[in-house]
């Protein structure tokens, strides 16, 4: 028969494992909410470097087309 003493203790010990196990996961969220939002981050910039990209091309092909035009407008009134 145990010792209502040691039945304590075992109780306590079990509280003190409880809390330990509870902040080594809540560690463990932490560092898995900062590593999915340094990935939403990243993604962000991704798109971002695409965007700017594509608007850079946009611009280049622009000028291209109106150089295109003034050259055929020169060319056919020769």
């Amino acid at each position: 028969m145990e010792t209502p003493t040691a039945s304590a203790s075992d109780n306590h010990v079990t509280l003190i494992l409880d809390r330990s196990r509870d902040m080594h996961l809540l560690h463990e969220a932490l560092a898995r909410a900062q590593m999915e939002e340094r990935l939403r981050e990243a993604e962000l910039q991704r798109r971002a470097a695409h965007v700017r990209a594509a608007r850079k091309m946009k611009r280049r092909a622009e000028v291209a087309s109106l150089r295109a035009r003034r050259a055929l407008a020169l060319a056919v009134m020769q």
